[in-house]
């Protein structure tokens, strides 16, 4: 696995306001409203959850106390209950992307934003940008709730900016493909194209939500979010950019060409 520490930036040349604001707005949700991710009745009041989605009415289970197998044994884990939610549930195909499970859920997706979401929000224009990377986010959010509408996964919560940032990744493979990004690789700091640091995250992405939904969807990770999310990004990226930086971006066709 890659972990990407920061890319060329010397062609951007707008100041990243949207980018910047968004982190802000995730870390205020996640530091203040949700109080670091101890204040569970706002939470699961604003997560989005499939079954509330489809059926379009709002849901409200009990706190249970359920036990878990794990390499220790079993183990007792207290699952917080779906609190009343005070606003239409479709919201929460919005509010979801603004919360985050923890502090390292929090950090790792706006690192992620932070490298990558500046040049599209450059290719893109802030107002254009802005709906692009809401459109991610729910788009992709959709897409978990369609694969997940019935079964057990149908009352399990979602939440996170990672749909919406796997569309600021997949935009950035289409339109930075041979822009340099400096990643450790096997504790080593190397340069490579954004296609390969890009690209190892989809595959990375596409090979976790195999093993999870091999393992009954368990993992606690919604892989086909970030997938959904990732394609959506691909889709939109030209034509939410701007004319110029269509024109100078690499075609689809010959990212296939280059990646094949």
């Amino acid at each position: 696995m890659v972990f990407p520490i920061g890319d060329d930036n010397s062609d951007r040349l707008t100041f990243p306001y949207v980018t910047i604001a968004l982190i802000a707005a995730n870390v205020f949700v996640f530091v203040v409203l949700q109080g670091m991710g101890a204040n569970e009745k706002f939470t699961m009041a604003y997560v989005q959850v499939p079954a509330e989605i489809i059926s379009g009415k709002d849901i409200v289970t009990p706190t249970e106390e359920r036990i878990y197998q794990t390499p220790r044994g079993p183990q007792q884990v207290t699952v917080p209950g779906l609190e009343p939610t005070p606003v239409p549930v479709w919201l929460t195909l919005l509010t979801a992307i603004f919360m985050h499970g923890s502090v390292m859920h929090l950090l790792g997706n706006m690192w992620f934003l932070w490298i990558f979401g500046d040049n599209v929000e450059d290719d893109m224009g802030h107002v254009s940008y802005l709906f692009f990377y809401l459109a991610c986010g729910v788009l992709a959010s959709l897409i978990y709730v369609f694969l997940n509408a019935f079964g057990e996964g149908a009352e399990v919560p979602s939440l996170g900016a990672s749909g919406a940032i796997s569309g600021v990744l997949g935009a950035y493979l289409v339109l930075h493909p041979n822009r340099r990004v400096s990643v450790i690789a096997l504790r080593i700091l190397i340069d490579v194209p954004g296609y390969v640091a890009v690209g190892i995250w989809f595959l990375f992405q596409v090979i976790s939500g195999f093993f999870d939904a091999s393992g009954g969807g368990g993992g606690g990770v919604a892989y086909s979010a970030h997938v959904g999310g990732f394609i959506v990004g691909m889709i939109l990226a030209k034509p939410m950019s701007r004319r110029g930086v269509r024109a100078e971006a690499d075609s689809l066709v010959e990212l296939r060409r280059r990646l094949g």
